[in-house]
């Protein structure tokens, strides 16, 4: 939990910094950014999964 808290701080951080000094955020648009970052997590889930049973 401490490191979804850090992450969130520190997103909003910098979404904070680049706002005040005018500069585009960096990450795609909103929900295609959420469903790029839970599908990277996703296939990361499967690879260990499929992987337990190729060992």
């Amino acid at each position: 939990m401490k490191e979804v808290i850090l992450s969130l701080v520190t997103g909003i951080v910098v979404g904070f910094l680049f706002t005040l000094f005018r500069l585009p955020i960096p990450a795609p648009p909103a929900l295609a950014g959420i469903a790029g970052i839970v599908g990277v997590y996703l296939g990361m889930k499967v690879f260990e999964w499929v992987s337990y049973f190729w060992k």
